[in-house]
């Protein structure tokens, strides 16, 4: 059950505030149980963390807003504007039961929110590379999700007697999948990485300050750096990746269909119709079916970073997590907040949890976990975000 809790403000004219977390958390693979230190829906505390599926994502911030709110209204706090608290039960799987009625709920009733915060990036410690501080991303903007199938058919047959080379239908998909994947849409630094760039290059160690600091000299060096790296790459362009491939059901029948299935993470900027077309082209073939599948969407609008919501945000960050350097930067999954752009501007995507590099392969992973006095941060963290937010002046 997907659950919406309205904290009235005494100013009905003030734009309210938008918190939120989801309740479902992706499952734990088949057979890796044993692999965890501790069961891994027990929610065991253990040497200083609270382990299991759901700590990061996105237990942790649902239960630290909740306590944040219990905390302000034991002390009497009455917020001038009204708070929102979302907590969708089905973000794992698109929303569309959970955020997606609670945004149109809100459409209906009007409401135009001043900010919303929902999970997102992390406080990243080492993760960045000629970067000794710790570093809040804040996302401001989150990529589009768009996947296409194609379908090729040809004369099935024995495969004692194959048709004549790059016929059959297994070749011309394979053909046709090494051309996107060879033609990759093109990338750039530039919109909101370059952007979060331009924030953190001041803070920089060694060279990476002076490039970072230098684009327009050594844009095309540190682009090809960045493309070198998985997650960095996915920063400047539209991500092209082959998910699945289907053809023939018998070792000696050459088969008459094949499908596959390309999925595309979406640039601010680009469109799931040209990137469709971009397929097209790229393919270059009519014998070729292509469609989009359902569940498409297109990136989100790119929230400024120059708004009061912002720079709240940025300020509290800085206040509970002292020494950190915060910077604008780009969700390259989907969230539940994507449901919202229609009823707020201000929308950002920011998880409060310190992570360092041995953490992030424990997201959707193996032995999730949060410290406990991470957990407590998170707390503050949301008590002063709404102490500052929503206080009578």
């Amino acid at each position: 059950m997907s659950l919406l809790y309205t904290w009235r403000g005494t100013d009905a004219a003030a734009p309210p505030i938008l918190l939120m977390a989801h309740q479902d958390v992706v499952p734990v693979a088949a057979g890796t149980e044993g692999d965890w230190s501790v069961a891994p829906f027990s929610g065991e505390v253990k040497d200083g963390f609270v382990w299991g599926r759901g700590a990061w994502d996105d237990k942790g911030n649902l239960i630290a807003q909740l306590e944040a709110i219990e905390m302000l209204l034991a002390a009497g706090f009455q917020p001038r504007r009204t708070v929102y608290l979302a907590f969708g039960a089905d973000e794992e799987v698109g929303g569309q039961r959970g955020a997606v009625q609670i945004a149109r709920l809100l459409a209906e009733r009007n409401v135009k929110l001043e900010f919303v915060i929902d999970e997102g990036l992390l406080i990243t410690d080492g993760v960045m590379p000629g970067l000794s501080k710790p570093a809040a991303l804040i996302g401001i903007a989150e990529k589009g999700y768009l996947s296409v199938v194609l379908r090729v058919a040809a004369t099935p047959g024995h495969s004692s007697m194959p048709p004549p080379q790059g016929t059959g239908a297994i070749p011309m998909m394979s053909a046709a999948l090494k051309r996107i994947d060879d033609e990759q849409l093109p990338g750039g630094i530039r919109g909101v990485a370059r952007e979060m760039f331009e924030t953190v290059a001041p803070e920089m160690d060694g060279f990476g300050r002076i490039a970072l600091s230098n684009l327009w000299l050594f844009g095309p060096v540190v682009q090809k750096q960045l493309e070198a790296g998985a997650s960095t790459n996915a920063m400047l362009r539209t991500t092209t990746a082959l998910t699945m491939v289907n053809a023939g059901n018998k070792d000696n029948v050459v088969p008459g269909r094949a499908e596959a299935t390309v999925n595309f993470r979406l640039l601010p900027g680009d469109t799931k119709d040209g990137v469709l077309q971009h397929v097209k082209r790229t393919v270059a073939d009519d014998r070729f079916e292509l469609y989009a599948l359902p569940g498409s969407s297109e990136a989100s609008p790119v929230s400024p970073t120059q708004s009061p919501s912002y720079q709240l945000i940025n300020r509290t960050v800085r206040e509970v997590f002292p020494g950190t350097i915060v910077a604008p930067g780009l969700m390259i999954g989907a969230t539940d907040s994507r449901h919202f752009t229609a009823i707020s501007d201000h929308i950002y995507r920011f998880s409060p949890v310190r992570a360092r590099p041995e953490d992030l392969p424990r997201f959707h992973g193996t032995n999730e976990r949060v410290s406990t006095a991470n957990l407590a941060e998170l707390v503050r963290f949301y008590h002063r975000l709404v102490e500052q937010a929503a206080a009578s002046r």
